[in-house]
Parts: C-alpha cells; sequence; structure tokens
C-alpha cells in the first residue's frame, strides 16, 4: 500500500505542480520515473544518498516542453533523502523506472 500511496503522491504533485517530496518513498518512484524519462541507468539496490548523486548531472542538464517533467526534475533537485532504505523504496524504484501509465494517478497495483 505505500508504494501505491508515494507513486500516486508524486504523480499528483507533478499534474497539479504543488507541493514537495516528502521522503525517501516519493523520492524513489520520481527517481525511477525521472530514470525512465531520461534514460538515465542506475542500480536497482542503490542507497539514497548515491542514487542522488547519481541522477544529479542528469538532473542539472534536463530539459523538457511537458511541465510535468520539469516539475518532477524541480521536486527531485530540492529534495535531500535521508538515509533510512527498505525493499520498498527498491520497489518504487522498478516502478518508476517501468511506469507505462505516465501522469495517471488512479492506477491500482493488486496482487
Amino acid at each position: 500500500m505505500v508504494t501505491l500511496v508515494a507513486r500516486q503522491s508524486v504523480i499528483l504533485k507533478c499534474n497539479m505542480k504543488a507541493s514537495e517530496m516528502l521522503g525517501n518513498y516519493e523520492f524513489y518512484y520520481g527517481a525511477g520515473l525521472f530514470c525512465r524519462l531520461s534514460g538515465t541507468e542506475t542500480e536497482q539496490d542503490i542507497l539514497p544518498g548515491a542514487l542522488r548523486e547519481k541522477i544529479l548531472p542528469a538532473l542539472t542538464a534536463f530539459s523538457s516542453g511537458d511541465e510535468r517533467e520539469m516539475y518532477l526534475k524541480k521536486l527531485l533537485l530540492a529534495y535531500i533523502p535521508s538515509e533510512a532504505y527498505d525493499e520498498q523504496m527498491k520497489e518504487l524504484l522498478l516502478w518508476g523506472l517501468s511506469e507505462e501509465k505516465l501522469w495517471v494517478a488512479n492506477v491500482y497495483q493488486g496482487k
């Protein structure tokens, strides 16, 4: 459930161009989504600080005509992750990397 809430939160923030990232769960989904959009490669098992450092050069150079993508960039640049890490963060990173329903918040990930 945490993964779905974090995903929806990032999508809604980018659609509305409002608010800021509130935790590492949102950061991991957002980072995965950014990597997908920008073609940036990253490891699946990567700690928060290392993930931020990994995507920072691509974030700085990234430009898009899509306002949602640019707001995602803004969110990611402003967020400083804590060192907390768990398996759900890896799941969120992978979900962002493979996202098929860009900018659609009401996606159910049933099991």
